[in-house]
């Protein structure tokens, strides 16, 4: 019943071992070696080369980021050296402002109090001055008075 018998195979069986078997795996093989040759191997190749250069893409995309992030890093602090130290000065500037606004002030304090001080000497000075005059007018036009007075009795 079976189409396959070692020792007394039947022809146009499903099996038939005879030359053609040996032959078929030697196509196949020859097949398969011009195939790879052919076909194979240089796509192989090319997809082999894309994959190196897409990880060598990868790789310096990696190492350029990598880099960017330091050099972000080192200016973030630069820039926050950098704000650091203009809030230095600005405090300095603010100091040293005030500083020389209070010694304007006083300055200016001292100036008025000064001036103040020259016109009040001044005016009791004007002040003594006229007193003096008015004493001297008054003794006089009494005098001038009581001579008058003397004289006409």
């Amino acid at each position: 019943m079976l189409a396959f018998d070692f020792f007394g195979a039947t022809e146009g069986g499903l099996f038939d071992i005879n030359a053609t078997l040996p032959l078929m795996a030697i196509q196949v093989v020859a097949l398969t070696y011009i195939l790879n040759s052919l076909f194979f191997k240089p796509v192989g190749n090319v997809v082999e080369k894309r994959e190196k250069f897409v990880s060598n893409n990868i790789m310096d995309a990696k190492n350029k980021l990598s880099e960017v992030e330091k050099l972000e890093a080192d200016l973030l602090s630069q820039l926050q050296s950098a704000r650091s130290e203009a809030q230095k000065i600005v405090s300095e500037a603010e100091n040293e402002s005030d500083k020389l606004y209070k010694e304007a002030l006083e300055l200016a304090n001292n100036e008025a109090n000064a001036s103040k001080e020259k016109a009040r000497l001044e005016i009791e000075n004007q002040t003594s001055s006229a007193r003096d005059q008015l004493f001297k007018q008054a003794d006089e036009l009494s005098e001038l008075i009581v001579n008058r007075l003397i004289l006409e009795k």
